[in-house]
């Protein structure tokens, strides 16, 4: 069940202050931190960045053009939003992130469910890596679980079949089968395919799930 209270809140206001969040981070990063890996394979933290608000430039069938005109690969498309801002500083990938803090186009979609999970999934590919834990508001990754829990583009369905998902701090949880329990933070991150998060999490269904993600 999702935490009560969630499923009513603001998502398009939580989506701006997880995006808030997010620039205070590139605020304080060094020019090193801009060009440091991310759990996004072979993505620093610019082209995370670049990839996250290419997708504000695009309404819904710009979203749908980009790919088409990839094939429909996700992963296609993805390139070619990030070889766009390709030449961008980190000064201007700051500025690209302030002028979006309020999420638009095809990233407004769902209520802006899309910006929220985007913002914080992807800012936790930054943070984990460069050794910056951060406090996330429990109503928020709530929300961001129960949307990431069956959004298509995220991937996540084949990877949580048959397991039930349990977040310990946030009184959340889905799902039926061998359990999958631990902090709501690196739940979400293994439920979105992110390496090296299992050891985190607890019960009968981590291998499972961990064996998914290695696949």
């Amino acid at each position: 069940m999702a935490a009560p209270g969630t499923a009513g809140g603001d998502a398009m206001a939580m989506a701006h202050a997880e995006r808030a969040a997010l620039v205070e981070l590139l605020e304080s990063l060094s020019p090193e931190q801009w060009d440091a890996p991310t759990l996004c394979e072979q993505w620093r933290v610019r082209h995370v960045i670049a990839h996250m608000f290419s997708y504000d430039e695009l309404s819904t069938l710009g979203a749908i053009g980009r790919l088409l005109r990839n094939g429909m690969s996700l992963d296609r498309a993805n390139s070619a939003g990030l070889a766009q801002y390709a030449d961008h500083t980190p000064a201007q990938l700051l500025a690209l992130a302030r002028k979006h803090l309020h999420p638009s186009g095809f990233t407004a979609k769902f209520g802006g469910r899309i910006a929220l999970a985007d913002a914080m999934i992807h800012q936790q590919d930054i943070r984990r890596p460069l050794g910056l834990p951060r406090e996330i508001p429990a109503d928020r990754i709530a929300t961001v679980l129960e949307f990431a829990s069956t959004a298509r583009p995220l991937g996540t369905a084949p990877r949580i079949a048959g397991l039930t998902l349990t977040a310990t701090d946030v009184g959340w949880s889905r799902g039926g089968g061998p359990e999958v329990r631990g902090p709501a933070e690196p739940l979400l991150m293994a439920m979105v395919g992110r390496r090296g998060i299992s050891p985190e999490l607890n019960g009968p269904g981590v291998a499972v799930l961990e064996g998914r993600i290695a696949a």
